[in-house]
């Protein structure tokens, strides 16, 4: 069998190439994709050359077992109809995948979740509210606490609706007017990034907030989070800057009030709360949570699989309006017909 995939061939240059498609083995499905969905984190750094090339993909995950070496095959949210099981999903079921974008490919039933009624647009989501939600786990107790979130993406948002969930008080500082917009149907209070420090001092009293949660992808945000630290509050950073340097002020401030910068990532359960949570318990969780979040405020933007070009453009220019796009296939044009 042939597929065609999105391969990165270059710095900001992207096509579709056609890539050879196995039989699927025990305990895999072959899966016909209806929509996947574009990361405007690592994947647009992957876009923009920002990865060490000898960096694994994801080595976590069966389907990105390659480097960001050129050219490269990239993406971990397709949703799809199984054309063929050989698992206990069975045939004719919507999954979700963790896979590169291709319009047809084989994965292992353990890098899939059956989304049943799921809107498979929403459920590109997937990897998303998964992040968010350790995001929010690594963030520990929140209950009435301040916590100040740095950043209103898609993960950015989707972290500080999970964290109101858990009781936290939230300002959240983002410059682009549709981010804070988006963020508002979340009911998270917004401000601009140049009104963020003074909001925390006047709202804490000067003595700051116990954690600030980093996860816009700016070099230059980590340092100016750290002011807005009460003592021994915690910086968590969620953004990967890819190659990109990042420069702090670790001066005295940093060592007597004694600071904390520490890392969030998703591809495992951090040992504090591995008795308690496991890979399988926290995909369970986020598929219920595609059910009950308001995800369609976030999917802003749809671009044609036959034209990837156009989709990552958009990304790294900014476009206004754009808060989270995805690709659509030929497939998802019948699964539409079949609908309405």
């Amino acid at each position: 069998m042939q597929a065609r995939a999105v391969t990165f061939i270059a710095p900001q240059e992207v096509e579709l190439r056609e890539r050879e498609v196995p039989e699927p083995h025990e305990g895999q499905l072959l899966v016909r994709t209806l929509y996947s969905g574009i990361s405007a984190g690592t994947e647009l750094l992957a876009y923009r050359g920002d990865i060490d090339p000898q960096l694994p993909l994801d080595s976590s995950i069966s389907a990105l077992a390659d480097r960001f070496t050129y050219p490269f095959h990239y993406g971990y949210s397709c949703v799809g109809r199984v054309e063929r099981s050989r698992a206990s999903i069975d045939a004719g079921d919507i999954v979700f995948a963790f896979h590169p974008h291709q319009d047809r490919f084989v994965v292992d039933a353990g890098d899939s979740v059956a989304l049943g009624s799921v809107d498979p647009r929403l459920g590109t989501f997937f990897p998303l509210v998964e992040t968010s939600l350790q995001i929010t786990l690594d963030a520990g107790e929140v209950l009435e606490q301040p916590v100040v979130v740095i950043g209103l993406g898609a993960v950015g948002i989707l972290t500080s609706a999970l964290l109101l969930r858990a009781g936290a008080r939230i300002l959240a500082a983002e410059p682009k007017p549709w981010r804070r917009e988006a963020a508002a149907a979340f009911g998270i209070t917004t401000v601009v990034s140049d009104d963020l420090e003074r909001r925390v001092m006047a709202e804490t009293g000067g003595a700051g907030v116990p954690l600030v949660i980093e996860v816009s992808g700016d070099p230059a945000a980590l340092g100016s989070a750290l002011p807005l630290l009460a003592h021994e509050g915690t910086a968590l950073v969620a953004s990967w800057y890819g190659v990109r340097p990042v420069t702090l002020p670790l001066g005295a401030e940093f060592h007597r009030r004694r600071l904390t910068i520490r890392s969030t990532q998703v591809s495992t359960i951090p040992a504090r709360l591995a008795a308690n949570w496991t890979r399988d318990r926290r995909r369970a969780t986020v598929a219920r949570l595609l059910k009950e979040l308001p995800l369609h405020v976030l999917a802003t933007h749809v671009f044609a699989f036959d034209d990837p070009a156009a989709a990552y453009a958009a990304l790294a220019r900014a476009e206004p309006g754009l808060l989270h796009a995805a690709f659509a296939y030929p497939a998802s044009r019948s699964l539409d017909a079949d609908c309405c």
